[in-house]
């Protein structure tokens, strides 16, 4: 039909029978050609192959039976006899190459002159067997056919050999010049047929229209029967305004009678509105039209454009069911909606009651009027929950949405105790949803105080629907949806609504309970690595704070791996420690409490910073080792870093080294903040690289602030921008108490939540009394030990500290000859009166003694075990000078000087 308005057609896509004979002999014209010239060509390879296999040999064959080849070959010089005549034979036969070959095939002629003297290339076997061989070859100059034939002696045996050969190329040529005459055949041939058929398929493109027989025949059976299956009326009217096609739609929406055909439309009977607009023939687009007591949808278009006959096409569909269907559909898409809603704004956070809380507002908002939410007691501690407490032990109402609070529901934080007797007792056994259309005609929701149920009705309350929140398998609780002020009753889609809801949300709450379980774990583990409170010591004056991250927005819940410290060194002494373990949860908190457990116990041998920080590495690089090789899923320790300081009241000297960790801030006594360059070292655990101290001389009153990367770096700003306000924050304000400094660092740092864990450490220092240390140098002289004990006599009797000058005396006799006689160099005795009277021994000597039990035959060796019996504590420690520092502390009185 495309070409019958004038449209254009494809030459390839003809579909009459005209066009298909003429594209048959077309094609079987060209198919002829081809064939044609497929089987010229093989048969030229073919002769072509055979004449220059004839002529090789020919010519092989009259070259080596010439007279004198055999006294040519024997002579001294065969070349130089056999080259002229080869060369005259190749060119007096056309041939390629006629080359002559001694017995072990090595040329003696050859039309290049370089190859004489080499092998020939080609089968020589058969020929020295006296048989002649032919053979195919692509060479140099192309396809060739070489024939390789023997040379007789008078006695019959072969003196040597002649190859001659052919390019096949040069006896093909005589076919290939009888091409041109074949394509002008065909291209006539080819010409003739199409100028033919083109004037039988015009001819009968005139008779049918484009069309063969078969073709019309189906396409109107196509057409009748497409018109009489669909759902939508078809109506054609003529110029002359008569009714030419109706189909069986038609004539139901329109109550057309049977032989309505060729009528004019003014005589159908149809509505006076319908009957002009058929006759009118303009366009419509879904202009709704009443007919009877349908409601149609009526389409008509002109069927004169493009050349087409006059008239007009209309087209009729009834839309009375659809507006049924479209409420129906609007209201599925509602609650569709509703569904998708409540997965955006119920439980979006990892806490239980919040959850609860944002189903019953979203219900109340969207759904109901009033919603409750009740759970189990153990799904609020994040225990495991099942059915037989959650019926005895009753739910805690968790949730309470609604406009009144005096409406006889329980209260918000009740305990409710379903019977099994009742509805949604046996709903919550049975784990179904329950819904009431109507309270009055069902009285088994009633709760069983009858006062409250009176109450509960005085309110309005008619409809309610009570689901039970499952999640895997397992009741949480029962979530209850009322009705009061809508007038409209819940009904069956309601409750399939309601049990999708609640579906959705029992998931959320779930998974919050799994997560308040986790978190408590972690919480209590992480509490119990953590400093519980600072040791008493005398040093510095301390404060801490410890912030976790705020839950979703980093890890489980706030649970980190950032851990301070604080602890007491002998000497009066203390060590102040901030580290940070990379990532959150249980194994951060795990490997943060290892690492401080690590630290205390360096901590006890009294080891330099740069020095305990190596064994730390030493200890991080081993865990990594361990947990990589028992396939742990945590991945090892993903990064650790500490900075570790230790502060000397008694000279004011602090010593820091870090491995990885932020600069610490030292605020001195003017106010002045400043970044301590404690020299780099890399993070605990990559190993190889040495650790290096900064010595700094702090003033009374000064403060030392530690802290982690978490209180200054934030995705809102850059971490150089947060160190900048953190030594501005801490600068001008020298009266801060360590507290303050605290305070006042988060509150300008950390406004709100933390997005990553905060460990500060603010430490203000103080400085021995200079009556409170006695030093003495001592004489390597046994007889200095009684001065010795003499003036610690003096200085005890002055401190108020007589009752402890007898041991005093013998601890420090023991340590001072022990000095004298095994170490060298100069020796200093120190005494400082703190929490605890310690006595320290200084000397060159690099030999650590060590505690043993002496045999009863010893003369010596039990005055160290003296020294360990008399004092509390006692140990030795190295100095940066390569000596040794032997120290004890003894307890102190309580009444004495108000110490102890």
């Amino acid at each position: 039909m495309a070409g019958r308005y004038g449209r254009p057609r494809s030459f390839l896509r003809m579909r009459t029978l005209a066009g298909q004979v003429f594209l048959l002999q077309v094609a079987i014209v060209v198919l002829l050609v081809a064939a044609s010239v497929t089987a010229l060509v093989l048969q030229s390879r073919a002769g072509s192959e055979r004449e220059a296999r004839n002529r090789s040999v020919a010519v092989a064959e009259t070259f080596a039976n010439a007279p004198g080849m055999e006294a040519a070959l024997r002579s001294p010089d065969p070349t130089a006899v056999l080259q002229p005549k080869a060369e005259a034979a190749r060119k007096g036969s056309g041939v390629d190459f006629v080359v002559v070959l001694n017995l072990d095939a090595v040329r003696y002629t050859h039309p290049l002159p370089d190859r004489i003297g080499k092998k020939f290339v080609g089968d020589v076997g058969p020929a020295l067997d006296g048989r002649v061989v032919t053979e195919r070859i692509d060479g140099t100059i192309g396809p060739l056919v070489q024939a390789v034939v023997p040379v007789r002696g008078a006695n019959g045996q072969v003196v040597g050999l002649v190859s001659a050969g052919i390019t096949i190329s040069k006896v093909s040529g005589v076919v290939e010049d009888q091409f041109p005459l074949l394509f002008g055949s065909a291209a006539g041939i080819l010409l003739l047929t199409m100028g033919g058929t083109a004037l039988v398929t015009r001819r009968l493109r005139r008779q049918t229209r484009g069309l063969g027989p078969t073709e019309m025949t189906r396409m109107y059976e196509h057409h009748d029967a497409v018109l009489h299956a669909v759902r939508e009326g078809v109506v054609i009217v003529g110029g002359d305004r008569r009714l030419l096609l109706a189909n069986d739609e038609a004539r139901r929406l329109l109550g057309l009678p049977p032989d309505v055909e060729g009528r004019p439309v003014a005589e159908l009977g149809l509505d006076p509105v319908m009957t002009g607009l058929l006759v009118s023939g303009r366009t419509a687009t879904d202009e709704v039209h009443s007919v009877g007591t349908r409601l149609l949808a009526v389409s008509q278009r002109a069927t004169d454009r493009n050349g087409g006959p006059p008239g007009s096409v209309t087209t009729l569909r009834d839309t009375t069911e659809l507006q049924a269907l479209t409420g129906k559909a609007a209201t599925a898409r509602g609650r569709l909606k509703l569904l998708y809603d409540a997965g955006t704004e119920v439980g979006t956070a990892l806490d239980v009651v919040r959850t609860c809380e944002e189903l019953a507002d979203f219900a109340t908002a969207r759904f109901a009027d009033y919603a409750t939410v009740d759970l189990a007691e153990g799904v609020l501690r994040g225990e495991e929950p099942t059915l037989a407490r959650a019926t005895t032990d009753g739910l805690r109402r968790s949730a309470f949405s609604g406009a009144r609070d005096d409406t006889g529901l329980h209260p918000l934080g009740s305990v409710i105790r379903f019977a099994p007797e009742t509805d949604i007792g046996a709903g919550l056994l049975r784990s179904e949803a329950l819904l009431y259309t109507d309270l009055t005609r069902r009285p088994g929701w009633r709760p069983p105080d009858p006062e409250r149920a009176e109450r509960i009705m005085e309110c309005g309350f008619h409809s309610l629907i009570a689901v039970p929140m499952r999640a895997r398998g397992v009741i949480l609780g029962v979530t209850m949806f009322w009705r009061a002020q809508r007038p409209e009753p819940f009904e069956d889609e309601d409750l399939s609504v309601a049990e999708e809801l609640v579906a959705r949300a029992a998931v959320s709450i779930d998974n919050a309970r799994r997560y308040s379980r986790e978190h408590n774990v972690a919480v209590t583990l992480q509490r119990s690595l953590l400093p519980q409170g600072l040791p008493d010591q005398s040093a510095i004056d301390a404060a801490y704070r410890y912030l976790p991250a705020q839950a979703g927005l980093g890890g489980l819940g706030g649970v980190g791996g950032d851990w301070f410290d604080i602890i007491p060194l002998p000497g009066a002494r203390v060590a102040l420690v901030v580290g940070d373990v990379v990532g959150h949860g249980l194994h951060a908190a795990a490997t943060m409490g290892r690492l401080r457990t690590a630290v205390h116990n360096f901590s006890t041998l009294d080891l330099p910073p740069d020095e305990l920080l190596w064994h730390l590495d030493e200890l991080v690089a081993r865990i990594d080792l361990d947990e990589s090789a028992e396939g742990f899923e945590g991945g090892g320790v993903t990064g650790a870093t500490c900075l570790y300081a230790i502060y000397d009241p008694a000279s004011g000297r602090c010593t820091m080294a870090r491995a990885g960790h932020l600069q610490p801030v030292i605020v001195g006594p003017d106010g002045d903040a400043v970044f301590a360059d404690v020299p780099g070292g890399p993070p605990l655990g990559l190993g190889g690289m040495p650790f290096e101290t900064l010595d700094v001389q702090l003033p009374q009153d000064s403060r030392l602030v530690l802290y982690t990367d978490g209180l200054v770096e934030d995705r809102r700003r850059d971490i150089d921008e947060g160190l900048e306000r953190l030594r501005d924050t801490l600068s001008g304000h020298p009266d801060r108490t360590p507290e303050e400094t605290c305070e006042a660092v988060l509150r300008v740092l950390v406004p709100g939540r933390a997005r990553d864990d905060i460990a500060l450490l603010v430490g203000r220092t103080r400085l021995l009394a200079a009556e409170d240390v006695a030093e003495w140098d001592v004489p390597s002289d046994p007889s200095a030990v009684a001065r010795v004990r003499s003036d610690v006599s003096r200085k005890l009797a002055e401190w108020n500290l007589v009752e402890e000058a007898f041991t005093t005396e013998l601890i420090l006799s023991e340590l001072v000859t022990n000095s004298i006689r095994y170490a060298t160099g100069p020796i200093r005795v120190r005494l400082i009166r703190d929490r605890t009277l310690i006595c320290e021994v200084f000397d060159r000597s690099s030999t650590s003694p060590h505690l043993r039990q002496a045999a009863s035959t010893d003369e010596g060796g039990r005055g160290l075990f003296l020294v360990a019996q008399l004092a509390e504590r006692w140990g030795t420690r190295y100095t940066d000078d390569g000596g040794k520092v032997i120290w004890t502390e003894q307890l102190l009185q309580p009444d004495v000087n108000g110490v102890g």
